[in-house]
């Protein structure tokens, strides 16, 4: 049985609601009619996908299954979408996307110079988006700082560095030239806790250090602005650390932290010849960074990290 994309539309958009007069409104159309396309739906999938009465509607079994199987199919559709407009429309393009600290000019200068008639574009991302910007399309490629979910993704390991703990410049542990984890038990972290596992995970580590809920920050220049305000403390790659050096903030090693893996990575049905070349471009750039390196000391696994 072929999945019909529009239903399966109208159901995440139920699934995320838990509501069908919200997500009807969400998706511009009429309840009724989206209440008999759900119903539609689950006849054809011959499952029950939500328990609704007058008061809830809830996912089964079944609905929460298709709704972590639905998003990356549909994300897949979209980027399918962009990549046959960005054909139609004239120019080919190859976008490339990075998180802040690493630095892409090399390669970007690479590729462009293999094919003169590309035009090659470059964006930031950050840590929310830094998978999806390929899942959906608007990014070929996307050098990605793990963890992330790997879900309709493929991925090319490239380099390492050492992570570091940013703090106000007053802070106790701010002359210190190493710390350990358990020095940063009682501190607030100020990002996502899943980036950074081995805090999360600390044992008697209280539930909320801090009275008040986490800040939602999504740049770095959010979280050092918090930081230098004595609002807590992130944990950043040594390149992100340095790039963004400034007078109130002091960043500090973690002698217990593991260093940070970056990936390449694209969508796994992306099968364009230009994604694989870039991956081999990147993957001898990262090997030749790590070489020169050999004779060196410190940080990271690749020169040109800001």
């Amino acid at each position: 049985m072929d999945v019909d994309l529009r239903k399966l539309r109208y159901f995440v958009a139920v699934a995320e609601e838990l509501h069908f007069g919200r997500a009807a409104a969400r998706l511009r159309i009429a309840q009724p009619v989206l209440s008999r396309q759900i119903r539609a739906f689950e006849h054809e999938l011959r499952a029950e996908l939500f328990v609704r009465d007058r008061r809830s509607t809830v996912l089964t079994e079944a609905g929460r299954q298709l709704l972590t199987d639905a998003r990356p199919l549909l994300a897949s559709a979209e980027a399918l979408r962009r990549r046959v407009q960005r054909a139609v429309h004239g120019r080919p393009t190859f976008t490339i996307a990075f998180m802040p600290g690493v630095l892409v000019t090399a390669e970007a200068r690479a590729i462009g110079q293999r094919h003169p008639d590309l035009a090659v574009n470059v964006v930031r991302t950050s840590w929310d988006d830094q998978a999806e910007i390929v899942r959906e399309g608007r990014a070929d490629v996307s050098y990605v700082r793990l963890p992330v979910d790997q879900r309709g993704l493929r991925l090319r390991p490239l380099f390492t560095e050492p992570r570091v703990v940013v703090l106000p410049t007053d802070h106790r542990l701010s002359g210190k030239e190493s710390v350990d984890l358990t020095e940063l038990v009682e501190e607030r972290l100020l990002q996502d806790p899943d980036a950074v596992p081995e805090w999360r995970d600390l044992p008697n580590r209280p539930t909320d250090p801090d009275s008040g809920p986490r800040p939602e920050l999504n740049s770095v220049e959010e979280k050092l602005e918090h930081v230098a305000a004595s609002a807590g403390m992130v944990i950043l790659p040594l390149s992100t650390a340095t790039f963004y050096t400034r007078p109130d903030v002091v960043h500090v090693s973690v002698a217990d932290l593991g260093h940070n893996q970056v990936c390449l990575a694209w969508a796994e049905d992306n099968q364009s010849p230009l994604v694989h070349e870039f991956v081999e471009i990147a993957a001898r750039q990262a090997r030749q960074s790590h070489d020169r390196r050999q004779g060196g000391s410190g940080g990271s696994d690749r020169e040109g990290l800001a």
